[in-house]
């Protein structure tokens, strides 16, 4: 429930606060003194489009704020929009900055505009006398049949939902594979390809770090033999190191048999001599096992220039070329299978289409059903608004099956015997259209989750006991909502269990725009203008009457 707001800066209005009540709330006042700013500025801060221009003159910005009372059934609704109530409040505010900038918040916190606008939807139905919202658009007619059948079909029509949409999904994959089939065949040669020619090089980690290093040792055999020979000559040669290191041994020897305390460095000597011996050891090994062989290194060449074009095609490693051939088996494995797989989506597609063609069926005799059910309660109650020879029915048609089923569907009305039913969208008599548009919505009252109905002059082209069987009628509508109701007629004036009204006045040569709420007295003058335009004494008793009646 809307209980405040607050408008500054819009258009005319300079600072205005507005508290509202539960049930009904009618607004009045003169032609042109901003009843519809007020709806404007309603319209704003529920997130519709701003226009710079409404920035009043001279002003750097407007703002519009206003507080709702929440109820806890919309608790979860909000929350899927990442809004939680404070207390059960949420606090809305706009902002539209004369540069055409605009900022919207809840509850302090930044939010984007289509939030905002999403919010908006749950909060308050909005309409306009010129715009009755989707009530007029043959598009959301099926919407609104659907919310009227309840949870039968709202469940139906999500699965038909979720069937279609695996069903399109499955047809766009196999009309990718259908498509695409020339390019794969090209892709599972070159895949056919790179594989082969990776795994005939029989790669193994590491290899090439061997390879470099037997590729010096094949290129340098003559240089390595000759170093090893000399260094092996000279440790263990003729007066080679060897030998003079085993006499200094025994000279060290026969030093510590003297001198115990020299014994360490005979024992240091003696390692010496014992790694001395070792590496010649080595190195006598290693003379072995050097040998020049010209085909090796040529097979070692030509080795390492082949891994040298693998990992120029295909990675910077030998690692790297091996998980290129693994991640190539396996595009060319699922490659290989798009038959199997162009098989399984047939088959999934024709039980897709069956099923989605059964759940489409089961929702047409529900809507078929519904439909004749939902026309007699919009007549009946567009009898009780003085339209007793008028024709509502709903057209439930076959179409193409999508998301939403396989059904057309749209609201036909003749307001006179004799005439054909018409689509909604065409009746030209606003004060027919009103009518009709307040029947839809009572009869779809139990369905709608919002909590704030905003009619803007709903009286259009009404008058006598049809402006009276429509302001009852939007008395029991506010029994179920909070109802805020523009209006020119007395009857929906008296309806009203909280009245506001606007006025204009110039001060200094500067508009500005009051809502004022009435006490009973002033209720009675205001009715008054609105039956005679001057309260002359016969207006004040009819108003008083007209009260009286409505309580």
């Amino acid at each position: 429930m809307l209980s405040h707001l607050r408008i500054e800066n819009l258009a005319i209005i300079d600072t205005v606060e507005i508290e509202f009540a539960p049930k009904l709330n009618v607004l009045t006042g003169e032609t042109g003194a901003g009843k519809s700013i007020l709806l404007d500025a309603l319209g704003l801060v529920l997130g519709e489009r701003a226009d710079p221009t409404m920035v009043r003159t001279g002003a750097e910005r407007l703002r519009v704020s206003a507080v709702f009372q929440v109820p806890p059934s919309l608790n979860e609704s909000l929350y899927e929009l990442g809004i939680e109530p404070e207390e059960g409040q949420l606090y809305l505010m706009r902002e539209v900055q004369a540069s055409g900038r605009s900022t919207a918040r809840v509850n302090g916190q930044p939010v984007p505009l289509s939030t905002l606008k999403s919010l908006g939807e749950r909060l308050v139905d909005l309409h306009g006398q010129h715009e009755h919202q989707s009530l007029l658009k043959s598009s959301s007619h099926l919407d609104f049949l659907d919310r009227w059948l309840g949870e039968p079909a709202l469940s139906l029509r999500q699965q038909v939902a979720e069937t279609v949409s695996a069903l399109n999904r499955a047809r766009t994959e196999l009309q990718d594979i259908t498509e695409r089939a020339r390019e794969r065949e090209q892709m599972r040669d070159l895949y056919q390809f790179q594989l082969q020619e990776i795994r005939q090089a029989n790669l193994l980690p590491n290899e090439e770090e061997t390879l470099l290093t037997e590729e010096r040792r094949l290129t340098h055999a003559e240089r390595l033999l000759a170093l090893a020979s000399e260094a092996y000559e000279r440790l263990m040669g003729e007066e080679s190191a060897y030998d003079r290191i085993a006499q200094a041994s025994r000279a060290l020897t026969e030093i510590a048999r003297i001198d115990p305390s020299t014994s360490a460095w005979q024992e240091t000597l003696e390692g010496a001599l014992a790694q001395v011996e070792e590496v010649a050891y080595h190195l006598r090994t290693y003379s072995e096992s050097v040998e020049y062989d010209p085909e090796r290194l040529e097979q070692v060449i030509q080795r390492l220039e082949l891994i040298k074009r693998l990992k120029r095609k295909y990675g910077d490693t030998i690692e790297a070329v091996l998980a290129y051939a693994d991640e190539t088996e396996g595009k060319l494995h699922a490659l290989e299978h798009q038959s199997e797989q162009r098989e399984a989506l047939e088959a999934q597609i024709a039980e897709l289409e069956t099923q989605a063609s059964t759940l489409c069926a089961e929702l047409s005799a529900l809507r078929q059903q519904g439909a004749h059910q939902f026309s007699e309660r919009v007549q009946a109650h567009l009898r009780d608004l003085a339209m007793a020879q008028a024709q509502f029915l709903v057209s439930v048609q076959p179409k193409p099956m999508d998301s939403t089923g396989a059904d057309a569907v749209e609201f036909l009305f003749s307001a006179n015997p004799g005439e054909p039913p018409r689509p909604l969208t065409k009746i030209a008599s606003g004060g027919e259209m009103s009518r009709v548009m307040l029947a839809l919505k009572t009869v779809l009252a139990h369905a709608s989750p919002v909590p704030t109905l905003v009619f803007d002059e709903i009286d259009a082209g009404l008058g006598g006991r049809t402006a009276q069987s429509v302001a009852e009628k939007l008395g029991q509508l506010a029994q179920q909502f909070q109802v805020l109701c523009v209006t020119h007629l007395p009857q929906i004036a008296s309806r009203g269990n909280y009245h506001l009204q606007i006025e204009k006045q110039v001060v200094d040569s500067t508009t500005r725009v009051s809502v004022s709420p009435l006490n009973d007295e002033d209720r009675i003058r205001e009715i008054a203008r609105m039956l005679a335009g001057e309260p002359s004494e016969t207006a004040l008793q009819h108003a008083r009457e007209l009260l009286l009646a409505s309580r």
